[in-house]
Order: C-alpha cells, then structure tokens, then sequence
C-alpha cells in the first residue's frame, strides 16, 4: 500500500470514529495504527514499558471522549494533535506520581521523576505540538545560525538535562551566557520551524 493509499485510509478511519465513536472495529484499527506510535512517545519521555502501556490506555479513553468533536484538517497534523494529548497525559502521570512518591519518601523514584521533567524542557514541548521530524530540521537549520559555543550550551542545557551551572564549567563560560545562549536557540528554533511551516503550506 503506497503512502497516499494508507493517508487516505488513516482519514478513512477518523471520520468514521469521529461519526460513530462506538465502531468497535474501527477503533480496533485505530489501536493497531497509532498505539505503537503513543507507546514509542511515551517511553522517549521517559516512562517504563509497563507505564507506558497503562500510560497508552489512558489516551485511548481520552480519545473516546475528544474524537466526536475532532475536526478533520488536511492542512494540519492529526499525528501532532494525537502527541499533544499523549503529552498531557504524560505530564498527568509524572505529576501524580510525584506526588506520591513525595508521601512515601522514596528519594530515588522521585530524583528519576524530576531527571524527567528536566530533560523535558524545550524538545518534549516542541514535540508537543509539532512532528520530530520538524524539530529535527529545524534544529539543524537553527545550529547553523549560531556560533558553535552558543550551539553546545544550548545543546547541553535543553536537549540533554545538564545543568546551566554545568554546561557553563564544561564550556568555560559564564552561566549567564548559558542562559542567554538557550534563550536565544529557543526563538530561533521556533522561527525556523515557523518557516518550514511557512514554506510547506505554500507548495
């Protein structure tokens, strides 16, 4: 099956949901399509496969709730809308098992928890919204831009976890240049992927 045959089948498959929501078989086929996908997200942001998988169900229920309302758009991603409220409910979980971990005073699980929450930062909420493979471009586009220090703080701080402090010893700069380098990476970033955008929807 070519690309533009199992687009057209994935639309296929949308509007039948979002008519009748209760099309088990339908949602049978949404499950075997996107439920790898919601996993893979998942468990990119940190989750372990046994959380991941109840993670997974948890959208699945979501979805029953927002799909009778979904407006189909070809000029926008279905796939980016799914992600945002995959990562909702990510963020969901990460916060309530925050909250439990605080109360049972398990120090390592709740140290793992905010590790996660850290590397977050400008990936997971660009990500949020719009494809890898949109970020990916638009990091490339955005590294050429910069000067290589400027790059590797930013590199360091917002797409690896390290600490501005540390990113700062390990350059040897000064820890306001590494707050200055991720702030200017992240506009930069989101012009380019404003641009991509831009350009894509003129073709």
């Amino acid at each position: 099956m070519g690309a533009d045959s199992a687009d057209t089948t994935r639309v296929t498959l949308l509007h039948r949901l979002n008519q009748d929501p209760n099309d088990q078989l339908s949602w049978a086929e949404f499950v075997r399509v996107y439920g790898p996908t919601i996993r893979v997200w998942l468990m990119h942001w940190g989750l372990q496969d046994a959380d991941a998988q109840d993670v997974a169900q948890n959208v699945l229920l979501r979805l029953t709730a927002k799909l009778p309302q979904f407006q189909y758009d070809p000029n926008k991603s279905f796939r980016g809308w799914l992600k945002t409220l995959t990562h909702h409910a990510w963020h969901d979980f990460v916060t309530e098992a925050g909250r439990r971990t605080r109360g049972s005073g398990d120090t390592s699980v709740l140290d793992q928890l905010q590790s996660i929450e850290a590397r977050e930062d400008l990936t997971a909420r660009v990500e949020a919204t719009f494809d890898k493979e949109l970020l990916e471009v638009a990091l490339v586009r955005a590294k050429a831009r910069v000067a290589d220090t400027t790059w590797q703080a930013f590199k360091l701080v917002a797409l690896e976890g390290v600490s501005p402090q540390a990113a700062a010893d390990q350059l040897g700069v000064r820890v306001s240049q590494v707050y200055l380098a991720k702030h200017r990476l992240q506009k930069v970033v989101q012009e380019e992927i404003r641009a991509i955008e831009g350009a894509g929807s003129t073709e």
